[in-house]
């Protein structure tokens, strides 16, 4: 490759770093633009329905038009978060860790289930873009490194996120399979999570607001898991997946995992996530939907899967 061919090249990766993020961007706004046309529709239904009522109901709309002005004001804060993303996206060279095909995954479950609660381990470069398609919901963010929650909070102060401190190292990862088959307390029926010392996949220490709230979506991209010493993704997938055989609610657990190409995530997500409630693969993510314990009729085992 010649010197022309070369600056060539350098251009053409230059120019893709810029055309990723505006793709965030586009589809921040297409969020906010299907949104806004699903508002306009109700609010055209909700006139109509209202011109053929009597004037007896003037009390009632009274009473609506204040509630109303309450709701557009938490509209109006999930509106700026949105708009900020957009801004941030567009006017920026940093790539988020995922591509556009496995954001589009998760995505498109948003659009379904939110306003939700939407757990994310790890704090980067998309958690603006996250936060932003989930506009009215719950989502946090769990980071291993305290300096790194502070610098990306002074660029983004409306993310809610929290440093987390994890118990176990990538190079324990088969030590703590053979430790999951023998411990009791790791079982699918007695596994939890908050005070579970016991097992070591389970994850304690947490705010409280990690154990309280049923999770809707929960995206395991974190902790580091590329060197001996990291924390591993281990705890994270085995906590995903007690959350999800514990739920109360309605529904399935939507499990979003990336890096499955690394030994770990990919062994550890098939020790507990289930293969069979795999859904989607798209590049390094998979996409899993989890029923609870209490909709499988056999759950008494010593395995998940």
């Amino acid at each position: 490759m010649n010197r022309e061919d070369i600056a060539k090249h350098r251009q053409f990766l230059a120019n893709r770093k810029w055309v990723f993020p505006l793709v965030i961007a586009g589809l921040i706004a297409g969020a906010i633009l299907t949104s806004s046309f699903i508002k306009a529709a109700d609010y055209s239904l909700l006139c109509s329905v209202g011109n053929t009522r009597s004037s007896q109901a003037v009390s009632d709309v009274s009473v609506a038009k204040t509630r109303s002005s309450s709701h557009a004001v938490a509209e109006n804060s999930a509106t700026s978060i949105q708009l900020q993303a957009i801004i941030h996206y567009a006017t920026s060279r940093i790539v988020p860790q995922q591509s556009f095909k496995e954001i589009s995954v998760t995505f498109d479950v948003l659009k379904k289930r939110s306003p939700c609660n939407f757990l994310v381990f790890g704090l980067g470069y998309d958690s603006l873009m996250w936060t932003s398609i989930n506009p009215n919901g719950n989502t946090i963010f769990l980071e291993e490194d305290p300096k790194w929650v502070q610098t990306v909070l002074k660029d983004a102060p409306s993310l809610h996120a929290h440093p987390v401190k994890y118990r176990t190292q990538l190079k324990e990862a088969n030590a703590l399979l053979s430790h999951y088959r023998s411990e009791k307390n790791c079982f699918p029926s007695k596994a939890y999570l908050r005070g579970n010392r016991k097992c070591k996949l389970a994850l304690t220490g947490f705010p409280d607001e990690f154990y309280d709230t049923e999770w809707d979506l929960i995206m395991i991209d974190a902790p580091r898991g590329y060197f001996p010493t990291a924390p591993g993704r281990m705890a994270a997938i085995f906590s995903a997946a007690v959350m999800a055989r514990n739920r109360k609610g309605p529904g399935m657990t939507h499990v979003f995992l990336h890096d499955v190409d690394r030994k770990v995530e990919k062994t550890f997500a098939e020790e507990f996530l289930c293969r069979k409630y795999l859904v989607k693969a798209v590049g390094r993510l998979w996409h899993f939907e989890i029923p609870s314990a209490a909709s499988i009729s056999s759950h008494g085992g010593a395995q998940f899967c």
